[in-house]
C-alpha cells in the first residue's frame, strides 16, 4: 500500500510539474471581434485549454466590457491599444516568465507591436492568423454585423485616411497603406508606418522583434477580406500601382532588414503558413495539427 501511494504521489507531482510547464498563451481578437464571443475567440481559448492541460490562456478585452472591446476594434487609436495592453500584460503575474503570442487579423500586427515595444515580460512565439503585416489598400468584405460600419469606414478613408482627425480615430486608417500615396503613408501613418520603421530605424524595435524564437504567419490562400491577402505574409502591392504584388523577399524592408527580419529568416526564425479557405476560416483539424505544435 505505501508503494502505492508513493508511486500516485509521484505521478501527480509529474502532472503537476507538465502543467506548471505549460507556456501561457495571449490571444487578441480581430475587428468587430471581442475577447469572449463563445464562437470565435472563447472556442480558440477553450480549444487550446482543452488540449493542453494547465495552460493559462488570456484573451485580451479592450475595455470594460464586450460591447466596447468590439467598438474599440474599429475607433480606439492602435497606440493607445498597445499601450493598454502592455500594461496588462506586464501586471498579469501569470505572465512574468514569458508567454506565447496568437493574433488573428489585425490582432496580429498588433500583438506585433506588442512584441516591438513591451519586451517584459517576453514572448516567445508569435503566430499571426490573417495579421496584415503590410497593412491593407481596401476592405472587399466586413465581418458579420459589422458591415454597415465597414461601408462607413471606406467612404471615411476614401476621403482622407491620412488626415490627423482620421489617424486618431479610426483604427483601420492606422494600417491602411496607399501604394500610390507612399509618402502621405510613411509620414502620417501614426501606427504601421512606426512599427514598419518607414520613418528611420528604430534598433529597439529591431532588437525585440529578434528575439522572439518564431514568427509564424498564417496566410488564407482564398482570401475576400484583406487587400491585398499578400500582407498576412509581409508582402504588398509593388510601390506606386495596386495590381502587381510582390513577395516580403522583394520588399525594401527586407533588403535593408529594417525589422530584423532578413536575418531571421536565414536563422529559421521565419514561418509561412498557408491554409484553403477564406480569411478566419479554418478546420479544427488544421489547427490541431499546424498551430498547436508551436504552444507546446
Amino acid at each position: 500500500m505505501a508503494a502505492l501511494m508513493a508511486a500516485a504521489l509521484a505521478l501527480s507531482g509529474l502532472l503537476l510539474g507538465s502543467a506548471a510547464a505549460a507556456v501561457p498563451l495571449v490571444i487578441w481578437h480581430g475587428m468587430g471581434d471581442s475577447c469572449c464571443n463563445p464562437q470565435s475567440m472563447g472556442y480558440i481559448k477553450k480549444v487550446v485549454e482543452n488540449k493542453i492541460p494547465g495552460i493559462y490562456v488570456r484573451s485580451l478585452k479592450i475595455g470594460s466590457n464586450i460591447i466596447q472591446d468590439m467598438e474599440n476594434s474599429f475607433f480606439m487609436n492602435v497606440n493607445d491599444q498597445v499601450r493598454e495592453v502592455c500594461r496588462q500584460l506586464a501586471t498579469d503575474s501569470r505572465l512574468k516568465g514569458g508567454y506565447n503570442a496568437m493574433g488573428f487579423s489585425q490582432g496580429g500586427q498588433f500583438l506585433r507591436a506588442v512584441a516591438q515595444r513591451c519586451p517584459s515580460p517576453p514572448m516567445f512565439n508569435l503566430i499571426s492568423i490573417g495579421g496584415q503585416h503590410q497593412g491593407v489598400y481596401g476592405f472587399p468584405r466586413c465581418p458579420g454585423e459589422s458591415s454597415h460600419i465597414c461601408d462607413w469606414i471606406r467612404k471615411t478613408l476614401d476621403l482622407g485616411a491620412y488626415t490627423q482627425a482620421v489617424q486618431e480615430h479610426l483604427v483601420q486608417a492606422e494600417y491602411w497603406h496607399d501604394p500610390l500615396k507612399e509618402e502621405d503613408y510613411r509620414k502620417n501613418s501614426i501606427f504601421l508606418a512606426d512599427i514598419n520603421q518607414e520613418r528611420g530605424i528604430n534598433e529597439t524595435y529591431k532588437k525585440n522583434l529578434m528575439a522572439l524564437k518564431k514568427f509564424v504567419m498564417v496566410k488564407f490562400l482564398n482570401d475576400t477580406m484583406v487587400d491585398p491577402p499578400i500582407s498576412e505574409w509581409f508582402g504588398f502591392y509593388k510601390s506606386g500601382q495596386a495590381k502587381e504584388t510582390i513577395p516580403l523577399k522583394e520588399t525594401s524592408l527586407y533588403k535593408e532588414d529594417r525589422l530584423g527580419l532578413q536575418e531571421m529568416d536565414k536563422a529559421g526564425k521565419l514561418v509561412f503558413l498557408g491554409v484553403k479557405g477564406d480569411h478566419l476560416h479554418f478546420s479544427k483539424e488544421w489547427f490541431y495539427s499546424t498551430i498547436l505544435p508551436f504552444l507546446q
